[in-house]
Order: C-alpha cells, then structure tokens, then sequence
C-alpha cells in the first residue's frame, strides 16, 4: 500500500469536518453559520497542499482525498445551502439550480485531475470550484448587511446559474501557486498586504465577498481584453512539462 501522510490528510479531514458541519448547519436554517463553516473549509483547502510540499509529504492518496473533500465542502455544502437559503420557493427550478452548482463543480474537479499535467499552474481553466463556493458563502453573509428583501431569490438564482457556468468554462483565472512567498519584494507590496488584512478585519461580512467579486470580475475582464486584443491568455503547457503537485488546487 502506498504511505498516507498523517499531516496533511489531517487538514484536508478538517476541511471535509468544515463542510459536512455547513451541511447540517444548513438543514438546521444556521445560514450564517454554514457560510462561515465553507470559509474555514477553503481555508484548511489552501493549507493542506502547501503542508505537503513543505513536508514532502505529497502522495496520490492525498490528491484523491483532496478531491473528494473538495467535492462536499464545496460542491454539496454550497448547493444545499443555495436551496435551504434562497432556491426552495422556485420548486423544481430551485433544487435542479442547486444540483447544477454541484454537479458542475464535480466536472470541474475531474477536469482539473485530468488536464492539470497539460496545463500552466499560473492560470485555473475556469472559475477554481472553492471560488465558486466562496462566492456563495460570502454573498450570504454579506447579504445580512443588505436589505433585500424578496428580491434575494431571484439574484441568488442568477447567481447560481453564473458560478455553474463560469466553473465548467474555459475561462482563465490566474493563480498563485507559483508566487514565491519567500522571493523579495517591495514595500509597497507589503503595504497592499497590511491594508487588505485591517479591511477585513474591520468589516469582514462586506470586504470578503468584494475581494473575491473582485478577483472574478479581474479574471474576466482580462479574458475580454485578451479576446479583442487577439492575444492568447495563455500559452499551452506540453504535457512533458512539470505536472500538477499532489494537494494542488482546482
């Protein structure tokens, strides 16, 4: 049998902890509650692949474990959430929306086991499934800010068909796996680091889901710009090239 590494399939069981706890937060009407328990989720998502390589502690039993973990705390738990929060009235429509979000994050995450070898790991091919879920969980609590009203239904709707799509896309998304966190860098940087953590700290409920809304709109903006500009986003990795590390994210 090949080794399972404590450590790290440890973070990615908190991370799977996280999302079945959204799952019954959601069944229970917490909706706050289950949207913070998929933050944590992406947050210990983020860690376990990086624990791994810093272990070499990387394994192919952790990347299949990541992968299922991934699929409930960010595929399940946001689209239960979806329908218990906004999508039950619509009936039919409501729970086959919710079913899209998940299904269409399972095709993301097969995708990205498939062709991560093929791909550059500076660029995610379509919106990163733990975005996706992000995105639901912060429009939630920042929805507590808002008055809505009935309103909410109708956008959480559109909202749910547009994360589907944006994941099953082959839209470009820049990623941060190859910044190097221990290169030098300029003091405005750090500054631009500093701010960003004092405004969420200061009001989390609204920067995190402008942060990420943010990092969308950029993703595809730039795919635009691209386009009429007649440039290719990115150039194609051979796949003889340097493959996907275990634990890397989708």
């Amino acid at each position: 049998m090949r080794k399972i590494y404590l450590v790290p399939n440890f973070v990615t069981t908190a991370n799977m902890f996280c999302g079945f706890y959204s799952l019954i937060a959601s069944i229970h009407g917490d909706f706050i509650g289950a949207a913070w328990a998929i933050i944590a989720a992406a947050i210990f998502d983020m860690l376990d692949g990086r624990i791994a390589r810093l272990a070499k502690a990387t394994s192919l039993f952790g990347v299949e474990y990541d992968s299922l973990s991934d699929l409930i705390s960010f595929g399940v738990a946001p689209g239960i959430l979806l329908y218990q929060w906004a999508l039950e009235p619509f009936g039919r429509l409501g729970w086959l929306a919710a079913f899209l979000f998940v299904v269409c994050g399972a095709l993301r995450l097969a995708r990205f086991n498939v062709n991560s070898a093929s791909l550059p790991k500076g660029f995610f091919q379509g919106l990163p499934i733990p975005m996706g879920a992000g995105m639901v969980a912060t429009f939630i609590i920042f929805s507590q800010t808002v008055s809505w009203g009935s309103a909410h239904q109708f956008v959480v709707l559109l909202l749910t068909f547009g994360l589907a799509s944006l994941m099953v896309s082959t839209i470009k998304f820049p990623s941060f796996k190859e910044l190097n966190w221990r290169s030098r860098a300029s003091f405005g940087y750090l500054l631009i680091g500093v701010l960003s953590m004092v405004l969420v700290a200061v009001k989390p409920e609204v920067t995190l889901f402008l942060l990420l809304s943010a990092y969308v709109v950029f993703g595809l903006a730039w795919n635009v710009i691209c386009y009429i500009r007649g440039v290719p986003v990115v150039q194609q990795k051979s796949p003889t090239q340097s493959g996907a590390g275990a634990g890397d994210k989708s």
